[in-house]
Order: C-alpha cells, then sequence, then structure tokens
C-alpha cells in the first residue's frame, strides 16, 4: 500500500513538469511566430492594427500617470538643485563678484574717458595753452569755496593760472606745491573775474559771494542785460584767454537811483568736477583779440560821450 503511494506521488510530479515545460516551448514558438509575421508585415497587417489600438486604450493611462509623476520629477530636481555641492555654489558666487567687479571697473573708465574728450575738445575749440589734472580734495573750512588738484610746481603749474572743467572757467590757483594745488572756485567772496555778457558786450567783474551766489557787477544800466544770457571772460587783464563760458544770467534788477545793475550769474558748472583743464599760458592771437577788443568799447565809449556832449550843447 505504502508503495502504491510513493509511486503514485512520483508519477503525478512528473506529469506536472512535462506539461509546465510542453507550455513554455509552445509560448516561445508563438512569440517566434508572432513576432516573425509582425516583421513581415511592415506595420499594416492585422498584428500591427491590434498593437496600435491597444496602444489607442493604452493613451490615456499614459498620460495620466505622466501627469501624476511629474510634481514627482520636480521635487527630484529641488532636491538636486538643493542638494549641490557647495564648492560649485561658491565658485559660482565668487564669480558674480568678479563679474560685477569688472563692470564697476569698466563703467568708471567710460566716464573717465568721457569727461578726457570734453576737456581736449574744449582745449582744441579755444586753442589753450593747457595740462590736464585730477581734483583730489575739496574746501577744508565752510567759509571759502576751494578744491584741491594733483599737479603743482614739478608739472610747471603757478599761482594765477585759470582752471576750468569740461563746461568752462571754475576758478583761478591761488596756491602751489610741488605736486598739488589749491584753486580757488569763482563761488569764493575773494573770487574776481574780468567778465562781460556775450550778446551785449557789457563789461563787469564776475564776483563770488560768503553765501555762495555768483554777481556780474558794475553794468551800467544804460546796458543790455537779460536772464539767460551768456557770461564769458572778457580777457582784460591778461589772465584769461577771452570768450570762456563763465555761466549765465540768473536774474537783473536794477535798484532806484543806482547807476548799475544788480546781476546775478549761475556758474557753468554746479558739481566739483573730477578732472581739469589749467591753462598755462595765453597766445599772442587771444592777448591781441581782448586788446582790439577793449580798444574798441574804448572807441565806441568816447563817440557815446562826443554824441552826449554834442546834443547837449544843441539843446
Amino acid at each position: 500500500m505504502a508503495v502504491r503511494q510513493t509511486l503514485g506521488s512520483g508519477g503525478l510530479g512528473n506529469t506536472d513538469e512535462g506539461t509546465g515545460g510542453r507550455l513554455a516551448t509552445v509560448l516561445v514558438v508563438i512569440s517566434l511566430v508572432l513576432f516573425t509575421l509582425s516583421a513581415q508585415e511592415g506595420g499594416s497587417g492585422v498584428l500591427s492594427t491590434i498593437r496600435s489600438g491597444f496602444s489607442v486604450v493604452a493613451m490615456p493611462f499614459e498620460a495620466a500617470g505622466s501627469l501624476v509623476a511629474a510634481p514627482f520629477r520636480g521635487i527630484g530636481n529641488i532636491f538636486v538643485n538643493l542638494t549641490a555641492d557647495q564648492e560649485t555654489l561658491t565658485e559660482l558666487e565668487d564669480e558674480n563678484a568678479k563679474l560685477k567687479a569688472e563692470n564697476a571697473q569698466l563703467a568708471e573708465e567710460a566716464t573717465d574717458a568721457q569727461s578726457l574728450r570734453s576737456l581736449l575738445e574744449l582745449q582744441d575749440q579755444y586753442n589753450l595753452e593747457s595740462t590736464g589734472a585730477n581734483v583730489i580734495a575739496g574746501s577744508t573750512d565752510s567759509w571759502s569755496s576751494t578744491l584741491t588738484i594733483d599737479k603743482g610746481t614739478s608739472s610747471g603749474l603757478t599761482v594765477g593760472m585759470p582752471v576750468c572743467d569740461a563746461n568752462g572757467v571754475i576758478g583761478q590757483i591761488i596756491e602751489c606745491g610741488p605736486t598739488s594745488s589749491v584753486v580757488r572756485l569763482m563761488s569764493d567772496e575773494s573770487s574776481a573775474i574780468s567778465a562781460m555778457v556775450q550778446t551785449s558786450r557789457a563789461r563787469g567783474t564776475l564776483r563770488g559771494s560768503a553765501d555762495g551766489t555768483v554777481y556780474l557787477t558794475t553794468i551800467a544800466v544804460s546796458e543790455d542785460v537779460s536772464v539767460g544770457d551768456m557770461v564769458v571772460t572778457s580777457g582784460l587783464g591778461g589772465v584769461f584767454p577771452k570768450g570762456l563760458p563763465l555761466g549765465t544770467v540768473s536774474s537783473v534788477e536794477r535798484p532806484e537811483g543806482a547807476v548799475s545793475y544788480t546781476i546775478t550769474v549761475e556758474p557753468i558748472t554746479q558739481t566739483t568736477p573730477e578732472q581739469v583743464l589749467v591753462i598755462t599760458s595765453i597766445t599772442q592771437e587771444q592777448q591781441a583779440a581782448a586788446s582790439d577788443d577793449a580798444s574798441a568799447d574804448t572807441a565806441a565809449s568816447t563817440d557815446s560821450a562826443t554824441a552826449d556832449s554834442s546834443a547837449d550843447t544843441q539843446s
């Protein structure tokens, strides 16, 4: 009895193993046949149609799966960025700081170049014998208007030389050391520059004041002066070349009983410049032009006085 049961069990096990092996063989053969037929169809047969149908049915599920997976992919990217190597982040920060410094340097160089070009244009326009200098300091007290430049006697500068920026005259050297000079600005109360109204040629003196207001003095009320008129150097005295811009007339008042106007002038330059031009000498042509203009003014004044005298005599 025991023998029969053992044999029976062994017989059943052999039968199951044989059936499984035959099934696997059949499936492999079917797969090979289907693959061969699909390849021979070239995408237009029955098998290709069935496969396309399954693709259409499965497409919504694939799209839904992609939408569900997208946030997790984004979180994965964020995690990768947050866990980036610290050394790489430090390198990027250093490179960014370097680029900012280079941009700032280029912007500063461009500003300096533009300022120098403007000074050269002024030099060429008025045919000035001059040298450039940098401003290194402003006024050291509250009761004077001065600035300091980085050139002095070792560069050929002397007291009295006129100083301009790109717009026109700003002042005159009053102190000179070996490597630096002090420039008195036209707004200083000790400043006095021979000037004239460019349109009417009326001559006077441009003076500063304690509060920084600039006045054009000794202009007779008989002269024609209007707000907005340009005031320039007259060239008299042989210090400043003739015709350099000084400022514009900002107000004209005629006090009752006065023989001259009270004229305020807005200086041509309102801010402290970074570079200036020091006029080292006046050419003979500039001196001759100023002398001729002065002679013409004297002759005109004489003729006017003679005409007035004749008119009085006839009366």
